[in-house]
């Protein structure tokens, strides 16, 4: 028996990996190849491409190829199927979970998109991160709620939309622990409590949709709180 070292993809040109890529693709005759196509074909790891050129999509249109059906499954997707399983688990999703019945998408679909799961957490988080709106509420009506005063009605200038969006949501219940903010009840310990993201300085009276005045309530609390601060 002889041994040999297996040959790595380190030292291996961007060049040559599209080029094989092309190659690949012209075998199959439809002018595109699946990662699960290549790996019968290719002579690199198809995990590969998602490392060097950031996803399989962008490896096929560097080769002059068009897209796959699997990479027709956007980032964003990919993004919001690990959103809704780290909101069911209430934590950070792990490799094996991704066979939990919520998960739309297996793990094999991250590896072949990003390379791995742990990149597909980081720029997950970078995702989710993106829209961040930091800083405090603006205009009188945050003075005069630091003041304990009844915040005057006008119309102020607004920085940021009303509606929470569903990333900047994600964020404020990961931040808030998943459980409400004034009376402590989650859905991790008791199911069927509901958690919405409130506005601390309501917007009718200037508040903003940024991170630092939203916060986790429960429907009772939140319902119950009107236009009241931090009931």
């Amino acid at each position: 028996m002889r041994f040999e070292l297996e040959k790595t993809n380190r030292g291996v040109s961007d060049e040559d990996l599209i080029e094989d890529l092309r190659r690949c693709g012209a075998q199959t005759g439809g002018g595109t190849i699946t990662p699960s196509q290549y790996r019968l074909v290719g002579r690199f790891h198809e995990g590969t491409f998602a490392k060097r050129f950031g996803s399989w999509s962008k490896a096929l249109q560097l080769a002059g190829l068009r897209p796959s059906r699997a990479s027709e499954i956007t980032d964003e997707k990919l993004f919001e199927n690990i959103r809704t399983l780290w909101i069911d688990l209430g934590r950070q999703p792990r490799y094996r979970e991704l066979r939990h019945p919520r998960s739309r998408y297996s793990a094999k679909a991250y590896k072949n998109r990003f390379g791995s799961w742990s990149e597909a957490l980081k720029l997950f988080v970078e995702w989710v991160n993106s829209d961040a709106t930091d800083g405090p509420p603006s205009g009188e009506a945050s003075l005069a709620a630091a003041n304990g005063a009844d915040p005057p009605v006008q119309v102020v200038p607004r920085r940021s939309r009303r509606d929470v969006s569903e990333r900047q949501r994600f964020r404020i219940l990961l931040r808030d622990g998943f459980r409400c903010m004034s009376c402590g009840a989650s859905p991790l310990r008791e199911p069927g409590v509901e958690l919405h993201v409130d506005h601390i300085v309501p917007w009718s009276v200037g508040g903003e949709t940024s991170d630092d005045n939203l916060e986790a309530k429960c429907s009772g609390c939140n319902l119950g709180k009107g236009n009241a601060f931090r009931a």
